[in-house]
């Protein structure tokens, strides 16, 4: 099993670790100070308490105390869309202590019940939810929604603080896991779409688009490889990283197969040899949430399966043991760390 910078990897989780057990410590101790000045209202000083305590478990995060949903406050810790950071919110979250009547914690922004109400603060601009409108737009073929974004402030907006303030918004209307399982495509604009409704209907549009994807669902596809050998393939769909946030480690199997066809593809005894191995090593994943198959694909006489795995638990290990009593030819098994699942990037569309 080749582990490509498994050492660096670990070292980094371990950092990781203990970055997130200092931020609780650093909690328990702080908590008086910051309840203090968020009943003070001193936005000033909460962010001179609570941005370096942050930025110690990594400066890429982002912090906020907003209203709880059962608790008077809530603390989010987020990846703010960075999909390289998401697992690290989530175990922040994980290791969090219990929520009680004055604060609960979570790794993402969640929808406001009433988002037209709010006003957001972006570079020092000021703008109301209320005049946000939206063109919205479902591809052929899509399960999300691409969405074109306009407020009368736009134009008085650099580029990049357009698209910042419209990525707060759609966290605020939608939630910001929503927004990553269902938005596409997002433009911030300076003029109105043409077709541009309010921003409140946008839950609506993607909950219209949402009960039309099942879950669990397979496709198969065919296609060629990069020197134009027939290839054949099935990814999971949909394929999220953010359903499965703590699933950060990529590995991959490459299963050689003795049988095949003028093609390339398996064929014959192979064909049944790696239908069982599916079998096999979904009956092994299945049991625990450590591990998610994502996609296999086969062309010119190997099968290459991707998997996802919880860094922190021993599916690695588990599926290299599986692939080492393949019969048809050395497997290989390769492990990195991948927290965006780049490797699957492909699928996802």
């Amino acid at each position: 099993m080749r582990l490509f910078g498994r050492k660096h990897d670990d070292e980094e989780a371990g950092r990781q670790d203990d970055a997130v057990a200092a931020f609780w410590a650093w909690w328990q101790e702080s908590r008086p100070r910051v309840e203090a000045l968020v009943a003070a209202g001193d936005k000033e000083g909460l962010g001179e308490l609570l941005a370096p305590a942050v930025g110690a478990v990594h400066p890429g995060l982002v912090w906020e105390v907003a209203p709880g949903r059962s608790a008077v406050n809530a603390l989010v810790v987020t990846a703010a869309g960075d999909a390289e950071l998401r697992p690290l919110a989530h175990r922040w979250a994980g290791a969090a202590p219990a929520a009680d009547l004055m604060w609960e914690f979570h790794p993402s922004r969640r929808a406001d019940p009433q988002p037209a109400g709010l006003s957001l603060d972006v570079d020092g601009f000021t703008f109301g939810l209320d005049k946000l409108v939206l063109g919205l737009r479902v591809p052929r073929g899509s399960d999300r929604v691409d969405v074109s974004a306009y407020h009368p402030i736009f134009s008085e907006l650099d580029e990049e603080t357009r698209m910042e303030a419209t990525l707060l918004a759609l966290d605020r209307i939608l939630g910001e896991d929503e927004v990553a399982r269902w938005v596409g495509e997002i433009t911030p604009a300076t003029a109105a779409p043409i077709d541009a409704v309010a921003a409140a209907y946008l839950p609506a549009v993607v909950a219209d688009v949402a009960s039309g994807v099942g879950e669990d669902q397979w496709l198969l596809m065919e296609g060629q490889t990069g020197d134009g050998a027939p290839l054949v393939a099935a990814a999971r769909h949909p394929l999220r990283p953010v359903d499965h946030p703590l699933l950060d480690q990529h590995v991959m199997i490459t299963l050689p197969y003795a049988h095949r066809d003028a093609d390339g593809l398996p064929a014959g005894a192979s064909e049944e040899a790696l239908r069982a191995f599916d079998e096999r090593l979904g009956g092994l994943l299945a049991p625990r949430d450590d591990a998610l198959l994502a996609a296999h694909l086969s062309a010119q006489g190997h099968r290459v399966v991707h998997v996802y795995a919880d860094s922190r638990s021993d599916a690695a290990a588990r599926v290299g043991e599986l692939a080492a009593r393949w019969k048809e030819g050395k497997a290989g098994v390769d492990v990195e760390a991948d927290p965006a699942w780049a490797a699957v990037s492909a699928f996802m569309t």
